[in-house]
């Protein structure tokens, strides 16, 4: 059906007026008679008020083409996108000023599955290799980068497992976990684990039983951290402790299963923005939702000109561009693989932080 337009928010199925938290829109008679209206059940406390373009812009940046793209994190001091090619141990970084993209292989690894620059080293970045977090030497723009060594590893053991989605919290501790990676559907296994490190301090696991560790956001200012274990279908909040990097309680707070119950939508990598929204990427369904994680409801759904969204991070001068990585894996038609950037969202988000190897 043709998507129709409420104050900036496309609803492609009516039944997502359903998670609209409250009656903030009124409905014309002339309206409530079409047929778009009529062949769905509506509740009565969801009314819409006018129509409006959607203002919001979806662009592709230039040679962003990556397989598994991932990990998108801005770095404020260089004005740059860092974003890995997953399975290639590509690293790679949009330069905003120029609109042109550096890419690079990291020497003798098969794997990058994130990118986390150094505090205080401007050359040096932290890189998951396979299931080692190492120090990798780039200075941003050489098609070569290279391993200067090894911080930690984690489940040396367990050879099909890999890192997968990392960042750091707001005091530049890291967080990251794993996934199962061998034979068979990696979508039924929880062979994975959840980490948080800072240096001088031992590798805490943090979750155990995790089937594909993904996305991570944290809002200093609810005291929340977000996460999504993809295989779980869901994104759960846990209080956060800043001053000690503690998590406890989780609590379900967005079930992507009520999406669509007919067959699963993997929730993929996360970003927050200042008004303490997350936007949670959707590996298999071309989107990604804004959602308020107070009341789990979907404000926006960002589409997408590709199915495989993998994660997302705001960015730009002033920090309200998304910037959206995607994959081009199991076949997809073109422009699967592009990395895009969305303007015109009326939102703002938090620069990427460094991770910091000294206290």
């Amino acid at each position: 059906m043709t998507p129709f337009k409420v104050n900036r928010i496309i609803f492609r199925d009516l039944r997502l007026l359903s998670q609209i938290s409250k009656p903030i829109f009124q409905i014309s008679s002339k309206f409530m008679h079409t047929n778009a209206i009529m062949k769905h059940s509506v509740k009565p406390l969801i009314y819409i008020k006018h129509f409006s373009t959607m203002s919001y812009k979806v662009e592709a940046l230039p040679d962003s083409y990556a397989q598994l793209g991932e990990g998108p994190h801005w770095d404020e001091a260089r004005q740059s996108l860092y974003f890995v090619d997953l399975e290639s141990a590509g690293i790679n970084r949009y330069d905003f000023k120029q609109n042109k993209i550096y890419k690079a292989k990291i020497e003798g690894e098969k794997w990058a599955t994130f990118i986390l620059p150094i505090e205080g080293k401007p050359q040096q970045f932290a890189v998951g290799c396979t299931r080692r977090v190492v120090v990798v030497e780039w200075d941003s723009c050489s098609p070569v980068a290279k391993v200067k060594c090894t911080l930690f590893e984690v489940q040396a053991d367990a050879k099909d497992n890999r890192l997968n989605d990392a960042k750091t919290d707001p005091e530049g501790r890291f967080f990251g976990g794993t996934m199962f990676d061998g034979k068979g559907d990696i979508f039924t296994q929880f062979k994975g684990q959840l980490y948080s490190w800072q240096p001088g301090g031992p590798v805490n696991v943090v979750r155990d039983q995790v089937g594909i560790s993904n996305g991570l956001a944290f809002d200093a200012k609810a005291k929340k951290f977000y996460y999504a274990d993809t295989n779980n279908l869901e994104v759960v909040a846990y209080d956060y402790d800043q001053s000690t990097g503690a998590i406890c309680k989780p609590k379900v707070i967005f079930d992507m299963r009520c999406i669509r119950p007919e067959g699963p939508l993997f929730p993929d990598g996360m970003t927050i923005d200042t008004d303490g929204n997350i936007y949670v990427a959707t590996f298999n369904g071309g989107t990604v939702f804004k959602v308020d994680p107070r009341s789990g409801k979907i404000l926006l759904e960002i589409k997408i000109p590709t199915n495989q969204i993998t994660s997302a991070a705001f960015g730009g001068p002033n920090l309200d561009i998304l910037y959206v990585t995607t994959a081009d894996k199991y076949d997809q038609p073109k422009p699967a693989g592009t990395t895009y950037q969305v303007t015109g969202l009326c939102a703002k988000g938090y620069p990427g932080v460094n991770l910091k190897l000294y206290k």
